[in-house]
């Protein structure tokens, strides 16, 4: 009889990890002591809010300042931190403090938590992930709460500076301004503006292009992996800036009212949030057609790979765009800053891409069905958040039913893990044909 142990593989172990956190978060937020009125959340409230806290979406049913205790919004905060550098980098942190060895299995799983080639230096990788984490959020807290101080009170603008550096580190977007409207009462500030969206970067490039930018200074290189991702990051970062700014320009309910860095402060937000941060300071049921289109967009092809942020990875978008363009030009090759992609990895970007196209379109249509009476961007959209582990909403979760937040949930975790992780989990073991099929030609196009 097989141990319990041997049917547990680094996918099931992550997706198992993930769930248990949500539960315990559950948990917590249904006591008395973690709400303001002292009744505790309903059970599927609590489970929305511990899953979008835990998987770093910031899609909420409650206003979180309104709703919780200063103990509801503790629970929140650390399930966002949990949910943001995973579990195995806690189980591992404390492990080695207690000076136990971390066993192969362990690294096999974080390596799959961070998407990382091999499991080589994993352990030095999580120790360094920790430091940087901490320096990061600490600068963003301090800077953050000096800003706030401005506003309110001294201790409270410490508590807002810490909970909005780490939720925005972390992709996750909930917020304390209460009222759901989120940072739009600093639309046009640049020290709420500059910093939120220098975390939400930093959160976004994965945290093995810091550790390449942290050795940079020992080897003088970076891998065809961090050069795509920042040099991505950037394309989309200044273009969907320069368009969000235009089709934005004269509306009267975002940046139309503005002055001139007003807007470029806008507009630099909404390009940087929607990969996959959750805070606005547009709001986001005002934006032109246009501009949600775009966000859909950006929704949908998220951040880097192996960091906090959801999506299906701009990795996978930049190797999807170079397949595109080496087939335009008639070549036979796939090629990326000098390096030639290999199959698997165009064929895995491909299953990533329509995988994650695919739960987003059902998803919209069962939101369609059980929420009916809604325009048909506001499904897609919020398919497109959930999946995405985004947060941005233009209103229409706090009214879903209970169906409709039972789908958003198990959206949103499918988004988090991943479609391939949750798939390998839930599957047998790939195992190789023992003899291949005669070739078939098929017409395309």
């Amino acid at each position: 009889m097989k141990k319990i142990n041997d049917y547990l593989n680094p996918p099931k172990i992550l997706v198992l990890g993930f769930a248990i956190i949500i539960l315990i978060g559950t948990f917590l937020l249904t006591l008395p002591i973690a709400t303001e009125n002292g009744k505790g959340l309903s059970f599927l409230d609590a489970l929305f809010t511990a899953t979008s806290a835990t998987c770093v979406t910031g899609l909420v049913v409650v206003d979180t300042a309104d709703t919780f205790s200063t103990f509801g919004e503790l629970v929140v905060l650390t399930l966002i931190q949990v949910g943001g550098l995973g579990f195995m980098t806690f189980g591992t942190f404390l492990f080695i403090l207690l000076g136990k060895k971390i066993s192969l299995k362990e690294r096999l799983v974080l390596k799959e938590a961070y998407n990382n080639i091999s499991i080589s230096g994993i352990v030095k990788l999580v120790k360094r992930i920790l430091l940087f984490t901490i320096i990061i959020e600490t600068i963003g807290a301090t800077i953050l709460s000096i800003r706030f101080s401005f506003d309110m009170p001294i201790g409270t603008a410490i508590y807002y500076g810490f909970f909005h550096a780490i939720s925005n580190f972390n992709n996750a977007g909930f917020d304390l301004m209460g009222e759901f409207r989120s940072l739009t009462d600093y639309v046009d500030d640049p020290f709420v503006v500059l910093t939120i969206c220098s975390l939400i970067t930093l959160g976004g490039l994965g945290f093995i292009v810091f550790n390449e930018l942290y050795e940079y200074r020992m080897t003088r290189r970076l891998s065809v992996n961090t050069k795509i991702v920042l040099i991505t990051t950037f394309i989309l970062t200044a273009g969907a800036s320069i368009l969000i700014f235009l089709f934005e320009y004269n509306n009267p309910n975002t940046l139309g009212t503005l002055d001139s860095s007003g807007k470029g402060y806008g507009a630099l937000f909404h390009a940087v949030t929607p990969r996959t941060a959750g805070a606005n300071t547009l709001p986001i049921a005002d934006l032109t057609h246009a501009s949600l289109f775009l966000t859909i967009i950006l929704m949908y092809i998220g951040a880097g790979s192996g960091s906090t942020a959801g999506g299906i990875k701009i990795t996978t978008f930049a190797v999807l765009m170079a397949t595109f363009w080496s087939q335009l030009k008639g070549k036979e090759d796939i090629v990326l800053f000098k390096r030639r992609i290999e199959m698997q990895t165009i064929l895995k970007a491909i299953t990533v891409a329509l995988s994650g196209l695919m739960i987003i379109l059902l998803v919209t249509i069962l939101l369609s069905i059980t929420d009916k009476g809604h325009p048909f961007i506001m499904y897609l959209f919020e398919a497109t958040s959930a999946f995405g582990t985004v947060g941005l909403s233009m209103g229409l979760t706090p009214e879903l039913s209970s169906f409709g937040r039972v789908i958003i949930i198990f959206t949103m975790f499918v988004g988090r893990l991943g479609p391939l992780t949750l798939g390998f989990a839930i599957t047998r073991r790939r195992t190789k044909e023992a003899f291949h099929h005669p070739k078939g030609k098929i017409m395309i196009g």
